[in-house]
């Protein structure tokens, strides 16, 4: 019966709408954070909100929790659910959340107080159940794909970072001068990242199911047992007949269990944690309260958290190099835990260096973040059949959020110790 499927999809040979897939996969990237890097890049408006509430490093450790919890969920059970309802569900609770925060503040009239930030905080753990679905749910789709799909879906992850901060630094030169300019820029800054929302939403549902290259993966990935792409699959016209179901449910029984590919990867999957711990005990919070006053001004937290994210979108294009994307599984292990030098490094450069010494710093710390990113990402799944590809993926993301979530967790030490409780 499996032949039943491989008979209608396209020969590997002549598989068409591969750019057009890239492309897709780098705006569904791009979508999967816009929103939540919106909200890092307009922090500077809600430190004039709140100032006392540590909005930075509250709002991360607020996102983190609700992120990595759904995550685990979804991941335990991620044969059993549907992709495409998975998927969608997080662009369009992203595009609710995000326009929640513009109601939210037109509401109050921009004013501050408990009662507005916990309205905030409560849309931010919105925004950590949404990147659950779409994070996992999309790396788990791409990962049977071409790695070409999985490394354009992670820039389009750090490009919402470095559009986002450049957006942030055009809309504060252009209101600055006005009168309540920052929060008019924060405003239409929410607007352009509820509209990409919005955009995701309708190229997943009608245009990447129907693109020849993806039937042919998600066809080839239901012939190996996968019950995940069977909505996807009915949307691009393809559908599995019950006996050929049957026959995928026998297959599925025989993949890897997801314990058993947990161990086979835990390299790959220590190293993402490592990597995202680091990276998250400095990026924001720090940067925003750690860094002291310079000659910037307002513009050096912005100028740093914009840098980050360029030169993290640079490093996640690196690896399309072939000589330089680094492979071999202990060399990730060794360039991972040499990133924790950077910790000594930002201490003392924050305590006894200029701001270019900073800057200089950031944009490396972004740079080996997203090239180790795309680096394990696609070096992983190779191999795996197409269940198991998916399983994978969302392991490799729960590690990343459980990375994320830690390195926030550790990132108050910054502020306890310098004594700011």
């Amino acid at each position: 019966m499996a032949n039943a499927i491989s008979s209608r999809r396209p020969s590997p040979t002549r598989l068409e709408g591969k750019f057009m897939g890239i492309f897709v996969c780098w705006i569904l990237g791009f979508g999967s954070l816009v929103s939540w890097n919106s909200l890092l890049s307009i922090g500077d408006y809600y430190y004039a909100l709140f100032p006392d509430y540590h909005p930075s490093r509250v709002l991360t450790l607020v996102y983190q929790p609700f992120a990595l919890g759904t995550m685990a969920i979804l991941a335990y059970n991620e044969a059993k659910v549907d992709t495409r309802k998975r998927n969608l569900a997080g662009y369009v609770l992203f595009t609710l959340s995000t326009v929640a925060l513009i109601v939210l503040d037109l509401a109050t009239s921009g004013r501050g107080g408990i009662g507005n930030y916990i309205g905030i905080c409560f849309i931010v753990g919105c925004f950590g159940v949404a990147d659950a679905h779409v994070q996992g749910g999309m790396v788990g789709d791409i990962a049977f794909m071409c790695p070409e799909f999985m490394q354009s879906f992670f820039g389009g992850v750090a490009a919402s970072g470095a559009l986002t901060s450049g957006l942030r630094l055009i809309t504060k030169a252009a209101f600055e001068n006005s009168n309540n300019g920052l929060r008019k820029g924060v405003m239409l800054f929410l607007a352009i990242s509820a509209f990409f929302e919005f955009l995701c939403i309708l190229l997943y549902s009608f245009v990447f199911p129907k693109l020849p290259i993806v039937k042919h993966y998600r066809s080839k990935a239901a012939a190996e047992g996968s019950t995940t792409v069977a909505a996807d699959l009915a949307a691009a016209g393809i559908g599995i007949q019950p006996m050929e179901k049957a026959n995928n449910d026998a297959k599925q029984s025989e993949r890897l269990t997801t314990k058993q590919l947990l161990l086979q990867n835990i390299d790959y999957e220590l190293n993402l944690y490592l990597i995202y711990v680091l990276t998250l005990s400095i990026f924001p919070g720090f940067l925003y309260e750690n860094t002291g006053t310079h000659q910037l001004g307002s513009w050096y937290p912005l100028v740093l958290i914009a840098m980050y994210n360029v030169w993290d979108l640079i490093g996640r294009y690196v690896p399309l190099i072939k000589k330089i994307e680094l492979q071999s599984r202990k060399g990730l292990i060794i360039a991972t835990l040499s990133r924790f030098s950077f910790i000594p490094c930002f201490y003392f450069t924050a305590k006894y260096g200029d701001q270019g010494w900073m800057i200089f710093l950031v944009s490396f710390l972004g740079l080996t973040n997203g090239y180790l990113t795309v680096c394990v990402m696609t070096a992983a799944p190779k191999g795996y059949k197409g269940p198991e590809a998916n399983a994978l993926g969302n392991l490799l993301v729960l590690f990343l959020l459980a990375g994320i979530f830690s390195g926030v967790a550790l990132d108050w030490l910054w502020i306890i110790g310098n004594g700011k409780f």
